[in-house]
């Protein structure tokens, strides 16, 4: 895994967009997904396993209580891909993991909680076509069939019916992204996909130490935080697009109105 502590915002867009350009196409298209973190010492855990104890065993229970007690209409399909999105996006644990197509994005989230600016943050970066290299022979065929980069919740219903089969599609743990479906206006404005691991005990920055060259971290200095977040908020990178509605109104301007002395 490659670490690059910025200096400068000139320094953060040249680390945020590297590798964008694409010679085939004539065209900067960055086949990275991002992930920030207010804290650059935050592992990329998922919210699964910040349950603690024995949480890959209480999988299973969360997801099955959550389909029995959800209303049916909140999917458009019943496949365990379909549920897990919803249930992810609602807030219940699972080993799936919020990432966005925006470096944008990723820098709001990094730079959101002013609470934090005291320290460092980090945006992660991870090259899904290479992830994409190392999934099973059946997935991998699935993508070359459709000519895509990442999968669909469709893609993955009919090719991996279930976590089971999942877990047991190859003998090494890998890790794949995918896109969930619009479920509402808050994935469209975040350009949001999410990770999920075939072995939902395996932290994804472990993975990717032992698996070079898949990603990199933009260590953010929290000197800069500031000057981040002010440009940030004149772009309208911002809660109150993130989180369309009125909660991400009050948090935009919570945010925008407390003074500097707050972070």
């Amino acid at each position: 895994m490659d670490e690059t502590r910025i200096e400068s915002w000139n320094d953060l867009q040249d680390a945020l967009f590297a590798e964008a350009w694409i010679p085939e196409l004539g065209r900067y298209r960055s086949r990275y997904a991002f992930r920030g973190l207010s804290d650059a010492d935050y592992p990329l855990e998922t919210t699964l396993c910040r349950l603690g104890g024995d949480y890959a065993a209480l999988e299973h229970h969360l997801l099955r209580n959550f389909r029995k007690y959800a209303h049916r209409r909140v999917v458009e399909r019943d496949s365990v891909w379909h549920w897990l999105s919803v249930a992810q996006h609602y807030g219940l644990p699972t080993r799936l993991m919020d990432w966005t197509y925006s470096p944008f994005a990723a820098l709001h989230f990094a730079t959101a909680n002013i609470e934090q600016f005291d320290r460092d943050g980090a945006v992660w970066g991870a090259n899904y076509l290479r992830t994409h290299e190392l999934v099973p022979d059946v997935l991998a065929a699935r993508l070359a069939r459709e000519g895509a980069n990442v999968f669909t919740v469709e893609m993955l219903s009919e090719t991996v019916k279930s976590l089971e089969e999942l877990d047991a599609a190859c003998a090494r743990p890998f890790a794949l992204f995918f896109e969930p479906p619009s479920i509402d206006d808050r994935i469209v404005n975040q350009f949001a996909f999410f990770s999920v691991m075939s072995d939902p005990r395996l932290a994804l920055d472990d993975w990717f130490a032992d698996h070079p060259g898949l990603a990199r971290k933009i260590v953010i200095p929290a000197g800069l935080k500031w000057e981040i977040r002010d440009k940030l908020d004149q772009s309208n990178v911002t809660e109150r697009v993130l989180f369309p509605g009125l909660e991400g109104l009050t948090a935009w301007l919570k945010r925008h109105y407390s003074p500097k002395d707050q972070g």
